[in-house]
């Protein structure tokens, strides 16, 4: 990766519905290989996708909740089976994999108090192998990035 590709990707991560033709102009390329450069990013696998920012309160869901989790035992079983069970679960946002004493690290978003505590109660707590749950709310969102900063190579 380039600065010419870091280039495209701070333009799409700011506009993704930004014309190949925009996009272009925007990097100081021609159509042609500004395209080709695009579809490598995506081949790649760096650009993985384009997506619509939605306002989690106007949607509908205001309660973000960070969600720690502890698992009985840290076996490769326990993990995969864990990860497998997160991923039908429409309420966790982002999942990840931990250091330190708790072994996973949950966003989870939801219209109300009451139905975070139904979706603990109904479908958290019946997955197999947890051995603690730990729930923080966020009272409020201070900053949300939706843009990476150039890697460290680039500067």
């Amino acid at each position: 990766m380039n600065k010419i590709d870091w280039k495209i990707i701070t333009a799409l991560q700011q506009n993704a519905r930004l014309t190949n033709q925009e996009l272009a102009q925007i990097v100081g390329l021609s159509p042609s290989p500004c395209l080709r450069r695009v579809r490598k990013l995506e081949d790649s696998g760096i650009l993985r996708g384009y997506q619509a920012q939605i306002d989690q309160t106007l949607y509908g869901l205001p309660v973000t909740v960070f969600v720690s989790i502890k698992l009985e035992r840290q076996t490769d079983h326990a993990i995969r089976a864990f990860e497998q069970a997160i991923q039908d679960l429409d309420e966790v946002q982002e999942c990840y994999l931990m250091t330190g004493p708790r072994d996973y690290f949950l966003r989870v978003v939801s219209d109300s108090l009451q139905s975070y505590e139904r979706f603990v109660r109904e479908r958290l707590t019946r997955i197999e192998g947890i051995a603690s749950i730990e729930s923080s709310f966020a009272f409020n969102q201070v900053k949300q990035k939706p843009r990476l900063p150039p890697p460290p190579t680039l500067e």
